[in-house]
């Protein structure tokens, strides 16, 4: 039996639109979802629907104007200064990421974030199923962190940590540990997930302070001699 993106002998390949936008467009398929879900999408001459499926041929318009696919994807590592955000748009008074890069690259959508009091290793691309991959939970993508706290981390919270998970209003926490310093105040932090300040917020629920947090990799990708602010370009994993 054929699975259902197959086709048959003599019949034209179909693509998957949201896939297909996502490719031209260098969002994510989630995103193309929303765009289409809009309608601000046509195929040919008609509006195109959620899961809709093209042939080759046919002509994809967003809000009227044709799209076609990207020659080539970027792909960057920035070591992020702690200080700036990691948005386009300015919060309060703080710097962007994007000030620290040439105009451009300012298009490049990061694949995850790291807050203003953080540094370290962010990534960006304008490939949006490759920013999918690196940020969905089902691709879980290791990411290091060296972490120091207010003051010395008890075993008894290292291994709730580290074996029990601490609970969040958003689920268990559960982190890798290794101890960095003999009196444990500096810690190495593996996990794969990427909620919102989850590092901060587990050390926090038992009563601890991340006093600095600096990523160090992220999936394949690791800071290496990049130094606060700069970045380079890099190869998709």
């Amino acid at each position: 039996m054929q699975s259902s993106d197959s086709h048959q002998l003599g019949q034209p390949h179909q693509l998957r639109l949201n896939k297909t936008l996502a490719l031209y467009l260098g969002v994510s398929r989630r995103e193309a979802d929303d765009i289409i879900a809009a309608g601000r999408v046509k195929v040919d001459t008609k509006i195109a629907v959620l899961g809709q499926r093209i042939l080759p041929h046919d002509q994809i318009f967003v809000d009227g104007q044709k799209v076609e696919p990207k020659a080539n994807f970027t792909y960057l590592a920035l070591n992020k200064p702690t200080g700036y955000v990691s948005s386009r748009a300015k919060q309060d008074s703080a710097p962007t990421i994007y000030e620290l890069l040439p105009e451009k690259y300012h298009q490049l959508k990061t694949a995850g974030r790291l807050d203003k009091d953080s540094s370290g290793l962010i990534m960006l691309s304008d490939d949006g199923d490759w920013v999918l991959k690196m940020t969905h939970p089902r691709y879980a993508k290791t990411k290091v962190y060296g972490v120091k706290l207010d003051r010395p981390l008890e075993p008894l919270h290292q291994q709730m940590i580290a074996d029990l998970g601490v609970d969040l209003p958003d689920g268990k926490s559960r982190l890798g540990l290794i101890a960095l310093s003999p009196e444990r105040k500096s810690w190495q932090v593996t996990m794969s997930e990427g909620r919102n300040r989850q590092i901060r917020r587990t050390f926090g629920a038992l009563g601890y302070t991340v006093a600095e947090l600096h990523r160090v990799q992220f999936g394949s990708y690791q800071l290496g001699r990049l130094k606060p602010g700069e970045w380079q370009v890099v190869n998709p994993e």
